[in-house]
């Protein structure tokens, strides 16, 4: 068992037994027998201060982290300074008065500080809590009190979040700047020795827990151990392209996606990556190219952000038919071809970026065919928090409309009801505090229910159909999955949409409004109104000839906001759009066949 290095006392950490459910210490822990799907994986006893240590020792001076200032200006970390700048937060931390199994909250916009920080809790034998800026002050009162959390780590400048919002003011606080500073008057000269005699933290320990964001219910928090971590970044490595690898990071490190993907397997590469504080298209595509960048990981909204302004670019040329085109013609060449058709593009981009990593949500086909025409090859994850890293689709093999087979590692199978089931050690052993959720989130033999609905195609990829509860059954018994239809809608040129069932086997679009449309906030006129409405009708229309007769849409209305509401990994709150279709007479409401 592990113990504290600074007073001998046990630590309550999980342990694997039989096949039951049971809690261990604070944690309630599924006991699943890890089956491994590929048997060419090499299994590693390493943790993530392991690989980070080892991504020092072979890196060195090479820049590890970057981050864009402001005023365009360029912070940059070697990997031996990441290293250095772990062991000193790891340091302040256990001087703090933390100690081994003490929860931390972080808070703070992605940025080299932070990913230090991050290690030096891992070195401090800490169990991270993130917190994502978006998040409402009640959600992270919920997440202090639940995780028990004991101290939080800041950012600071413009971004710097105010913990009396959330009523964190009285936690003890540090910022990740102060915590990785350099060494002050009165550090001990010892400091580096003194850490260096504290108990390592072990493959099996607990190092995260993430309160899952939700399109429903209360968050649960999951525990990850580094075992369960490194597992997927071992799975990954087999699957993704022997290249130079810079990248721009644009999602937040609070996500569970980018720290693994984003963060340790890019380190573990000796990647470079550079952080962006905004999402604003021109400054991310600045970034891009200036870093010459050559992957990034991403969301599907992200995606279309920037295939978006990627679109207006070239409308604003007047090349917009020459465009499609050009992207018909490259879609049978190999993608070197493809990349020289369209290369003034890529002169934009910084002439590397080859590949993009997309999770987190549905991945339209479309989205994908478009990014892929222009010689960029578009790579699909799927997996929950529980499950890190699921499926995924392969450099070599990416076709649309699948999220692949197992990363190596994992096992899955298709229950009887279609849904997706998870067993290998990326999983989750279960949530923190929770015996009931965890009993409940496993089968008696060790696999994890994922929710979600699917199906084999002939190779053995995985296609997905949308989430179990928001199947729509038809009075008739027939199954609908509304995925089917808003990406039947989207190739009929409706880019966002959410398909519900509104009456028993009345099946009705909520559609957002075109971005246009939107900036005039009323619609502009009454020509406005009548040829946007003109426009869904005929996209509608054209959407139901290509579904069957039971999955049509019968109407539709605007969503009466800019955008839908969403988790914080940008996935539609289902719920809340039902909700809002279940009022009498919502408004605005505009109906069509």
């Amino acid at each position: 068992m592990a113990t504290s290095a600074d007073n001998g006392t046990p630590l309550h950490l999980p342990t694997r037994s039989g096949p039951d459910h049971r809690a261990a210490g604070r944690i309630a822990v599924a006991q699943p027998a890890a089956v491994v799907h590929d048997a060419t994986v090499t299994k590693t006893r390493r943790t993530l201060v392991d690989l980070l240590e080892g991504a020092a020792a072979r890196y060195g001076d090479r820049t590890a982290l970057a981050i864009r200032r402001d005023d365009g200006t360029i912070q940059a970390w070697s990997y031996l300074e990441l290293d250095r700048r772990s062991r000193l937060a790891a340091w302040r931390l256990r001087s703090r008065g933390l100690r081994p199994g003490d929860r931390l909250l972080t808070w703070s916009t992605s940025c080299p500080e932070l990913a230090a920080v991050y290690f030096g809790a891992m070195r401090a034998g800490l169990i991270l809590v993130p917190l994502d800026l978006r998040m409402a002050p009640t959600t992270i009162r919920r997440i202090a009190d639940r995780s028990g959390a004991r101290q939080l780590a800041t950012g600071t400048g413009r971004d710097a979040p105010d913990p009396a919002e959330a009523d964190l003011d009285h936690l003890p606080t540090a910022t990740i700047d102060d915590l990785c500073a350099e060494p002050g008057a009165g550090f001990p000269a010892d400091w580096e020795t003194t850490l260096g005699s504290w108990v390592r933290p072990a493959p099996e320990d607990p190092y995260l827990l993430v309160f899952t964001s939700g399109t429903t219910g209360t968050p649960k928090g999951v525990v990850l151990a580094h075992e369960n971590t490194i597992a997927g970044v071992d799975g990954f490595h087999q699957i993704v392209p022997a290249m130079e690898y810079r990248v721009v990071s644009v999602l937040p490190l609070a996500h569970l996606f980018e720290q693994a993907i984003g963060l340790y397997f890019i380190l573990d590469l000796g990647a470079r990556i550079l952080y962006v504080r905004t999402r604003n298209p021109r400054v991310v595509f600045e970034s891009i190219r200036d870093h010459r960048t050559t992957a990034m990981i991403v969301v599907p909204q992200i995606l279309e952000l920037f295939w978006s302004a990627l679109e207006r670019e070239v409308e604003k040329q007047g090349q917009a038919a020459s465009f499609q085109r050009a992207r018909a013609v490259a879609r049978r060449l190999p993608m070197a071809a493809r990349r020289w058709m369209f290369r003034r593009i890529h002169r934009q981009l910084g002439g590397g970026l080859r590949l993009l990593v997309s999770a987190g949500a549905f991945l339209p086909p479309a989205l994908q065919q478009g990014w892929e025409d222009i010689g960029v090859v578009v790579m699909q994850g799927y997996g929950a928090t529980e499950t890190g890293s699921g499926a995924c689709t392969t450099w070599r093999d990416h076709p649309l409309g699948t999220v692949g087979r197992p990363v190596p590692g994992m096992e899955m199978r298709i229950a009887e009801d279609g849904e997706v089931l998870f067993r290998g050690p990326s999983v989750t052993r279960g949530y923190w505090e929770d015996a009931v959720a965890t009993t409940a989130a496993f089968t008696d033999d060790g696999f994890y229910r994922s929710g979600d609905l699917g199906r084999l195609d002939g190779h053995g990829r995985l296609v997905l159909h949308g989430r179990k509860r928001d199947i729509i059954v038809l009075p008739s018994g027939l199954n609908v999955f509304p995925e089917d239809i808003e990406n039947a809608l989207r190739v009929a040129g409706i880019r966002d949409s959410i398909a519900l069932e509104t009456e028993p086997g009345r099946i009705e679009a909520i559609i957002l409004a075109p971005v246009a449309a939107q900036a005039t906030g009323a619609f502009g006129d009454d020509g406005d109104i009548t040829r946007i409405r003109a426009e869904v009708d005929a996209a509608v229309k054209a959407a139901n000839a290509t579904l069957a007769v039971q999955a049509r849409i019968a109407a539709w209305r605007f969503w009466p906001d800019v955008d839908f509401p969403r988790t914080l990994t940008l996935k539609v709150k289902r719920d809340q759009v039902r909700a809002w279709a279940a009022v009498s007479a919502p408004l605005p409401v505009t109906e069509g066949s």
